[in-house]
């Protein structure tokens, strides 16, 4: 008897749907490997300062090459099409205009370009990561496994190399930080922030029905920021939590995006404020005297001379710190610090402004901040949408606040410019395509 004529037709498509399958597994599991090579690097608990993320440096060069073009192969043999269209930014490409304008006009061009392909290698990783995953269940493995793999292995270095997973009274620039913990990162301050991101991921997996996963990586995360002994980061963590969930909570999920601005606008006034506005200055002084965030606001008046020296090009891209312009630079015996060692200014903002001048630095902050907001207002009404756009928003919110005391923006492969990228660009992603769910965890 013949076969019925649908038979062929439905085996055609149960095959076509296993095909798919597959194919979605394989590209979530490229996409975790590609972030947890980002966070752990190629040289973990590597303690030589800046080797880690040089571009003379054979292994980083053979292993960030290698990460770039596995990503750029991924998003073309395995990602949806219509992800990486949202991705397509014409305020990135204004942005990268810039970055390229400073190689072009740093004093040594080939080694801005050299450091600079880290950084484009690392926004392309991070495009990769989000375009690759099918849905959300996907996306959220991918971020769940990328962190505790990170935990996984810097706990055990505290248990199997505790004097290289943890600051030491050897460290010889800063041996008050003896005991605290960093783990795989090079320092407290890049442990900090991103183990203070994996809480945010860990408050997704719960919010998404994975307690148990969710609860452990959220108590592995905070326990670890405690031990990095930043208390600002430790508090800094339940406020970006509440003022992202909290509003949503009681309907007003609109007000999230003006509390960040408030936020980011009041950090700057705080800061960089009480060095360039006079009246701010002199506030400062009458209600905490002697204020000067561990010295930073040297830091920051001698970087705002520069800026005002050259405000509309800047210097080049990574073309101050360490160069002749600062080591050579006279040191008055009542200045905080001496800032011919300093490799940065210990604010993002101003470090831009340095590299690339005000109009780099505008577009950046429109980019990386003003952007990102408006895109999690336009955030579709699903409940895959909401929940990551909100872990999105969780880590953007801490970041740019971070950003202005510590300096990381265009850094190269930095963990803590990677997170900053991955907001940024996943905010942009949920604001423009649906996220289906496959359901809970078996």
């Amino acid at each position: 008897m013949p076969m019925s004529s649908t038979a062929s037709p439905r085996r055609t498509e149960h095959g076509a749907a296993s095909a798919a399958a597959i194919a979605g597994r394989v590209a979530a599991v490229v996409a975790a490997l590609i972030l947890t090579a980002l966070f752990l690097s190629f040289r973990p608990f590597q303690l030589t300062g800046e080797l880690d993320l040089t571009g003379g440096d054979v292994v980083n060069q053979l292993g960030y090459g290698a990460l770039g073009a596995l990503s750029v192969a991924a998003m073309l043999m395995l990602a949806d099409r219509r992800r990486l269209a949202a991705l397509a930014s014409p305020w990135w490409l204004a942005m990268l205009v810039f970055l390229v304008l400073s190689v072009l006009t740093a004093p040594d061009p080939n080694a801005a370009m050299r450091a600079a392909s880290f950084t484009v290698i690392g926004i392309l990783a991070v495009a990769a990561v989000l375009a690759l995953p099918r849905d959300g269940e996907a996306l959220s493995l991918v971020f769940a496994f990328a962190a505790f793999a990170v935990l996984a292995v810097s706990y055990l270095g505290l248990a199997i190399f505790p004097d290289i997973a943890r600051h030491t009274a050897a460290d010889a620039f800063e041996p008050e930080h003896a005991g605290l913990w960093r783990g795989v990162f090079q320092h407290k301050n890049v442990a900090g922030p991103v183990m203070a991101s994996f809480s945010f991921a860990g408050l997704l997996l719960v919010r998404r029905g994975w307690r148990a996963a969710g609860l452990l990586l959220l108590a592995l995360s905070l326990l670890f920021v405690a031990n990095t002994g930043s208390k600002t980061t430790l508090g800094l963590v339940p406020v970006a939590m509440a003022m992202v969930i909290g509003p949503g909570m009681i309907g007003l999920r609109a007000l999230t995006p003006m509390l960040f601005g408030l936020a980011v606008v009041g950090t700057a006034l705080a800061t960089l404020g009480i060095v360039f506005v006079e009246p701010l200055h002199a506030l400062a002084d009458q209600i905490a005297p002697g204020l000067t965030y561990t010295g930073r606001t040297t830091l920051w008046q001698f970087a705002g001379e520069l800026i005002a020296a050259r405000p509309w090009t800047g210097y080049g891209f990574e073309s101050v710190w360490g160069t002749p312009l600062v080591t050579e630079s006279d040191h008055p015996f009542d200045r905080d610090w001496d800032i011919r060692g300093v490799v940065h200014a210990h604010n993002g903002y101003l470090d831009v402004a340095l590299s690339m001048g005000l109009p780099g630095l505008a577009a950046a902050v429109a980019t990386l901040l003003v952007v990102p907001a408006i895109d999690y207002l336009r955030t579709p009404l699903n409940r895959e949408n909401l929940l990551i756009a909100d872990f999105f928003m969780m880590i953007l919110l801490f970041t740019s606040l971070n950003s202005f005391l510590e300096s990381y923006l265009f850094r190269r492969a930095d963990p803590i410019w990677i997170l900053f990228v991955l907001a940024a660009l996943g905010l942009r992603l949920t604001a423009r395509m649906p996220m289906r769910a496959k359901g809970r965890l078996p």
